[in-house]
């Protein structure tokens, strides 16, 4: 009874009122709000956001799982712990204070930048901390690490019995990561892509500290339409989060059914 409180207080109310507020129209209920959200402008910030959620996740996807597998196959249980507790810190740290972090780092006078041009190496122009480029490099530093916690239980549950009669049967490396152990990743491999998908979808802090209102993601129009003086619209902001709700919905319910295949395919 008490989680059921908890959740109808914190989760279910919240989202009858943004339903309620994004069809609220002049002179009752009705779709208004929603053709708004479907202007070119509003189109192209889900898109942007899609674009950067989905570049991320696929690059957090391919090189966490080959980090995880060293993390797993390492002998020394101290590193080994080590870096899991690194990855645990690592993929909560985010908001503000990240977005600070690498303009510290890799700002155009950041310590990194500068160690660089003191060695010949000029980051900039070609390369912004402040550009799609540059917020794809801080969503990176919570995605990598959140993708290794995710796939480790998937990494340990890889049987040494599977490589040892693959090898028997003369298979190579590269045919048993192919043949055997990929297919059978396959599910948790996907189900943790739409989690960092919908994980980079969501974000706000970083990216409106990083970059402001040079890249148009949907995040941050939510939040100009919310708090701006000039273009206040809360019938607006709340169709979009709703959109924005409907495709991270989306993205969780691929995770929890890909993630019952693998628990009955364990069974």
């Amino acid at each position: 009874m008490p989680f059921f409180l908890f959740a109808t207080a914190f989760e279910v109310l919240p989202i009858l009122v943004l339903v309620r507020s994004s069809l609220a129209d002049e002179g009752g209920l009705g779709l208004g709000n929603f053709r708004r959200a479907l202007t070119p402008m509003m189109l192209r910030s889900f898109g942007n956001s899609i674009q950067i959620s989905f570049v991320t996740a696929l690059l957090g996807v391919a090189f966490g799982t080959v980090v995880a597998h060293a993390i797993v196959t390492t002998r020394n249980a101290t590193l080994r712990s080590a870096l899991t507790a690194l990855a645990d810190v690592s993929a909560n740290f985010g908001g503000a204070p990240l977005a600070f972090a690498f303009i510290i780092t890799l700002g155009s006078t950041g310590v990194v930048t500068l160690l660089l041009a003191a060695v010949g190496i000029e980051l900039y122009p070609e390369f912004r901390i402040y550009s799609v480029a540059g917020l794809t490099v801080a969503y990176l530093y919570f995605q990598l690490p959140l993708l290794i916690l995710l796939i480790i239980p998937a990494l340990l549950g890889l049987q040494r019995e599977w490589r040892e009669a693959a090898t028997s049967l003369g298979a190579t490396d590269f045919q048993y990561w192919t043949r055997v152990a990929l297919p059978i990743l396959a599910p948790s491999l996907l189900g943790s892509f739409l989690l960092l998908f919908a994980n980079a979808f969501g974000a706000y802090a970083t990216a409106w500290t990083l970059t402001g209102s040079d890249v148009n993601l949907i995040t941050v129009q939510i939040a100009a339409l919310v708090r701006g003086e000039v273009q206040l619209d809360p019938g607006l902001a709340d169709s979009l989060a709703l959109l924005s709700l409907v495709v991270m919905a989306v993205c969780v319910a691929g995770h929890q059914w890909l993630g019952g295949r693998v628990r009955s395919r364990a069974t």
